[in-house]
């Protein structure tokens, strides 16, 4: 049995060699199809993972006020509803007025995001963000100091001049001298580095570690933009009481732009949660279309493999009716031509694989998300490719198996 089998392997490949060109064309079809749907879950995979470990970074018991909702609705291009900034003001009075117990509320605005910073005779490329934040803006954000500290509630409100600095910041100014108590100089001001912060990447080619955070009150001082739009975050210490927590700061912030009770909001807010569902749905539309990319490409290969061995069973009729000649059985011959479809199906899986991987693996490089081999995709692709081999090569290898040898004999 086994050196049957090994012997039927040996004469699909000799089939293979002398239809090279072919062989070549139906694996690259097959090929297409499955890099296809390798690739685009791979990518897909590589963008879920950075989103969904940037929001829950933040922790599930986190939510924010912000000037629109994730998902603003659009008309025309242009929002329905245009929302008033969240001012300085608004954040003062939610500061006071938000009483809920076991919350902590960070304040933050983006000064500049093409900030040039300076230390001695070093300067950055004017492409660093500046943050002015509050003393909790560090914890809210799923942020980790590196080195030194955070900055505390009393330099916040006495404008000091200290900072904390990202990762990417320490590398380009400091390099492998320790920044803690150097100066920097940030649009003429000096500050004292208290603080930095263990690297979190890059996402949709926003730096996340080149910036420098100052605190809020100083911020203000040097950055007053006459419409600067401030964001709330609030932490609960207890995942039970966030409900409470977000619907008592609903209606704190509601009181304080004046809302009446029939009144829509005229903010958003978001639970980092809520963002990572909203995420999930997006990419399973993307997971949705490579599986029809990839189905219809496979289609067409499988309707291409069955070609070439309708081609190659024509091809072999003499040869076939030799080895019934010669007492080989049906099913002998039926094996024959499975095996080779198979062996042409499995070429073009495992090069689509590869092919797949390497272009989710660059899509990932190139947008510096964190890749991770899909290995689902690739058992998929593995099963899809044996049952297109199997589809393809039933009709062929049943067609060889019924030829009259006494008429393959004399085929010409």
């Amino acid at each position: 049995m086994f050196s049957l089998v090994r012997e039927n392997i040996r004469i699909a490949f000799d089939s293979i060699k002398n239809q090279l060109l072919r062989t070549i064309l139906t694996v690259l079809i097959i090929a297409i199809g499955i890099t296809a749907l390798v690739g685009i879950l791979s990518a897909v995979s590589a963008l879920e993972n950075t989103i969904s470990s940037d929001f829950s970074s933040m922790g599930a018991n986190t939510f924010n006020i912000q000037r629109y909702k994730f998902t603003a609705r659009q008309q025309g291009g242009d929002r329905q509803k245009v929302n008033p900034i969240i001012s300085y003001q608004n954040i003062r009075d939610f500061v006071a007025q938000y009483d809920f117990p076991y919350t902590k509320t960070s304040v933050s605005f983006v000064g500049s995001s093409t900030a040039e910073v300076k230390f001695e005779n070093k300067k950055t490329d004017p492409e660093v963000t500046a943050i002015g934040a509050n003393s909790h803006f560090i914890q809210n954000s799923g942020l980790e100091v590196d080195l030194g500290r955070e900055f505390n509630a009393l330099e916040v409100e006495n404008n000091s001049n200290v900072c904390i600095i990202g990762s990417d910041l320490v590398k380009a100014l400091f390099k492998d001298d320790n920044p803690i108590d150097k100066t920097i100089s940030v649009r003429g001001f000096k500050f004292k580095v208290i603080g930095t912060l263990k690297s979190k990447g890059a996402t949709f080619g926003n730096n996340q570690d080149l910036r420098v955070i100052i605190p809020l009150q100083k911020a203000r001082s040097i950055f007053t933009n006459a419409n600067i739009n401030y964001a709330l975050s609030i932490m609960v210490e207890n995942k039970e009481m966030l409900e409470g927590a977000q619907d008592d700061a609903i209606i704190t912030f509601r009181n304080i732009r004046g809302l009446s009770p029939i009144e829509e909001n005229n903010f958003g807010i978001e639970r980092s949660d809520d963002l990572i569902n909203r995420i999930g749905s997006i990419t399973g539309i993307l997971s949705t279309a490579a599986w029809v990319i990839s189905i219809i490409t496979i289609l067409g290969s499988s309707i291409a493999l069955m070609n070439i061995m309708l081609v190659s069973v024509s091809e072999r009729t003499r040869e076939i009716g030799v080895r019934k000649a010669l007492g080989a059985k049906q099913s002998t011959i039926a094996f024959q031509f499975f095996i080779e479809t198979i062996i042409i199906g499995q070429f073009g899986g495992l090069l689509g694989m590869l092919l797949g991987v390497l272009l989710g693996l660059g899509f990932a490089a190139a947008v510096d998300f964190k890749f991770s081999i899909p290995w689902a995709a690739m058992i998929w692709a593995s099963f899809i490719t044996f049952v297109v081999a199997i589809i393809s090569g039933s009709y062929p290898a049943s067609k060889a198996a019924k030829l009259d040898p006494i008429e393959s004999l004399r085929y010409e």
